[in-house]
């Protein structure tokens, strides 16, 4: 087994190399050929994910789970427009992102370069297997995908759309490597490949990025939970923020960038709340209020910490009146997990405050919590979104998968002048 999986991982290392040594134009064309594959293979693809989400129902997995399992005509055709916009974006390899010329003639540059190997561990969410190998190929990278036996099929189908592509183009299919043995004693054997891997990304549910963080010898970069608020402040446009609360709340509740927390300045709590607790029950939502909450909406659950620390990835929402907007940053800073907020104001100075406030990878003003998606702030596509303060936070596109290094230029200069 061990042989196996580090035989794979080689293979993936001596493509990755080829990868790397792409110009911007041939990897674009690659790109727009894999985008073009899954296109054509459309009908198998589905036809594979059907198999999936089969065998997911007579295991009564949860419905967030179905979810993000689940793949139909548009979001196939969402994966092949993903793959085209990636291709469209600027090559982040070789990139200078400074240069400065030393007092002694030197030139210093740092350009950016690629990762090498990044291995994928993912649950459920297929379109995965075709972004992480976009992304990574865009950066010069070889890509290790380990998804979950939940989409296996779908996975296959995919893959093998992508590794054709790869062939028709020149380049080894093993730049993109789907480990099919989904038993975690492998997945740990691909965590230990330290003079193989240059880094792991996990995405998924919370065990599996904390049983790959405890088990892995090599660097890795958490995409943990979602726990996203949406703090409503005294002299928020409340129109807008119901906005914001619904579109954040029920278009996708499965997602990462979903909100699970509404805070609301006691101010205008008696006004926005009973608004919001109709808009919020007409779409299915049950919710966890205060005290105070309760006293002005009526009769609902008593939220607990253990809802206020939660990820529901469901129709369920906490909610809290606060006294202040330093209380509700205390409270996000208490419950979050430095993944998304966002504040409701028409004040640019709280909302300034509000954003200094917190280290969250995404603090939006005004906004939607559904805009924290790679596609959506113009990275084409994402990996996925880092909550682990390394080299990229946030969510991580082309750029975020690969590194600087310097490369010194002169003219003979030397540190130290012969003896």
């Amino acid at each position: 087994m061990t042989d196996s999986i580090r035989t794979l991982a080689l293979a993936c290392r001596d493509a990755a190399a080829t990868v790397a040594a792409l110009d911007a134009a041939r990897k674009a064309a690659v790109l727009v050929a894999m985008a073009e594959a899954i296109e054509h293979d459309a009908d198998a693809i589905l036809s594979a994910n059907a198999l999936d989400m089969a065998a997911a129902r007579q295991k009564a997995l949860s419905s967030a789970m179905l979810d993000r399992l689940a793949l139909d005509p548009a979001r196939v055709r969402a994966m092949a427009d993903a793959l085209r916009h990636v291709a469209g974006l600027p090559d982040p390899v070789g990139s200078v992102t400074r240069r400065e010329t030393r007092p002694n003639g030197l030139t210093i540059e740092r350009v950016r370069v690629p990762l090498g190997v990044v291995a994928m561990i993912y649950e459920a969410r297929p379109n995965v297997t075709a972004d992480a190998a976009g992304l990574c190929l865009k950066a010069g990278n070889g890509v290790i995908l380990r998804g979950g036996s939940e989409a296996l099929h779908s996975n296959r189908a995919i893959a093998a759309a992508l590794g054709r592509a790869l062939e028709i183009s020149g380049i080894s299919p093993h730049a993109i490597t789907l480990v099919e043995d989904t038993r975690r004693e492998v997945m740990v054997e691909l965590l230990q490949l330290t003079d193989i891997v240059d880094l792991a990304i996990p995405r998924g549910g919370e065990g599996l990025i904390r049983f790959v963080a405890e088990h892995a010898r090599v660097p890795v970069i958490k995409h943990y939970k979602g726990v996203c608020h949406l703090f409503v402040d005294k002299d928020a446009d409340l129109a807008l923020a119901l906005a914001l609360l619904v579109d954040g709340k029920t278009t996708r509740p499965a997602v990462c960038n979903a909100l699970e927390t509404l805070l609301v300045h006691r101010a205008c709590a008696g006004q926005f709340l009973p608004a919001a607790v109709q808009a919020l029950r007409a779409r299915g939502v049950e919710l966890r209020l205060c005290e105070r909450g309760i006293a002005i909406a009526g009769d609902h659950t008593l939220a607990t910490d253990d809802d206020y620390a939660a990820e529901f990835l469901d129709l369920v929402l906490a909610v809290k009146v606060v006294d202040g907007i330093d209380q509700a940053i205390h409270h996000i800073r208490r419950f979050g997990s430095d993944h998304t907020e966002v504040i409701a104001t028409r004040d640019a100075q709280r909302a300034d405050h509000f954003v200094r406030s917190l280290r969250s990878a995404v603090v939006m003003v005004n906004a939607s919590s559904r805009f924290s998606d790679g596609g959506e702030l113009g990275l084409g596509a994402e990996i996925g979104i880092s909550t682990t303060r390394l080299h990229a936070y946030g969510p991580m596109g082309a750029e975020s998968l690969t590194i600087e290094r310097f490369v010194v230029r002169g003219n003979g200069q030397v540190r130290h002048a012969p003896t």
